[in-house]
């Protein structure tokens, strides 16, 4: 692996990038409560400003971003870092919007399921069939947190489900090459599951009274070690943002030589591919508010309605 390269900085934590073709990168800032397009010269331009807590993004098949949005986290400021610490005491609560990157216009999709509010939504992917997965993290306060799960949602804002529950803190998702499996990372166990599909939105294999469905445990990690975001390579390996041993956790789907890409942010959130060929790996460090681009031995999987 080359060295890693800085994009730009000066970003309030940033998260979910995503490449698109024309060489921008867009960003959500947690800290900001923004939208960002980041052009190949380090420039940064607003493209919406939804509040709360921006933290994942997805183009859709309509050609507009869809944004998690976890509703707004404590931030601390300390010798030029930052760092959330949990639920902000004006939470504006949990939600999916679609943004249009042209105009900046913001529709809120989703706000609750089965009348359950959505606590924290953080990661999304499009399926080939126009759905989208997504991850609800949860709140934490100082003394309690909230038990969440993974949902599927239609881009019209017309139906969602919830597929997963419960899980322990889930952040990172995304699809195998052929979507017969969905994968996902916990935060504070630093595991991660593979669940396998039976269709869009649709989970098959084993479930249980207790826990629901239960996935296949692809890897867990020792240590110290928190799972972020992820995006999955054209190989299939599933490469993991990795908070505290900051970098990228590169895991084969068998779990097997699980590899680690060291980054200089022990707080790296999120990576996603784009440039000639997809092998450019855009990194978000997020403490320090940067984003990084690095050269990767292995194109990314092209994600549906963006690279393909």
């Amino acid at each position: 692996m080359t060295e890693h390269r800085l994009i730009t900085e000066g970003l309030r934590f940033p998260e979910g990038p995503v490449a698109l073709p024309n060489g921008d990168v867009l960003v959500v800032e947690i800290g900001g409560g923004c939208l960002t397009r980041v052009h190949p010269d380090g420039s940064k331009s607003i493209v919406a400003e939804p509040g709360g807590g921006p933290n994942g993004a997805a183009m859709g098949p309509d050609g507009k971003c869809y944004v998690c949005n976890n509703g707004g986290f404590r931030m601390l400021e300390r010798d030029g870092r930052m760092f959330p610490l949990g639920q902000d005491e004006n939470y504006s609560g949990g939600r999916i919007e679609r943004i249009d990157i042209d105009t900046g216009k913001i529709e809120v999709l989703y706000t609750h399921c089965d009348g359950v509010a959505l606590k924290g939504p953080n990661d999304i992917v499009f399926d080939a069939h126009g759905g989208f997965w997504f991850t609800d993290h949860g709140k934490e306060r100082r003394r309690d947190r909230d038990v969440t799960g993974v949902y599927y949602a239609l881009a019209d804002g017309s139906a969602i489900t919830e597929a997963i529950f419960p899980s322990e803190a889930p952040n990172g998702i995304g699809l195998s090459p052929s979507e017969d499996e969905l994968y996902v990372a916990e935060t504070h166990t630093g595991r991660l599951w593979a669940y396998a599909l039976d269709g869009p939105g649709k989970l098959a294999g084993p479930k249980t009274p207790v826990r629901g469905h239960q996935g296949r445990l692809v890897a867990g990690l020792s240590g110290l070690q928190l799972f972020d975001s992820l995006a999955v390579d054209g190989a299939g390996n599933v490469c993991v943002a990795t908070i505290h041993n900051g970098g990228i956790t590169v895991i084969p789907p068998d779990g097997s030589h699980i590899s680690h890409v060291p980054m200089p942010d022990p707080i790296t959130t999120n990576i996603c591919f784009g440039g000639e060929d997809l092998k450019t790996a855009y990194i978000t460090l997020s403490s320090t508010g940067k984003l990084v681009a690095m050269d990767w031995p292995r194109p990314g999987l092209a994600l549906n309605y963006l690279n393909k």
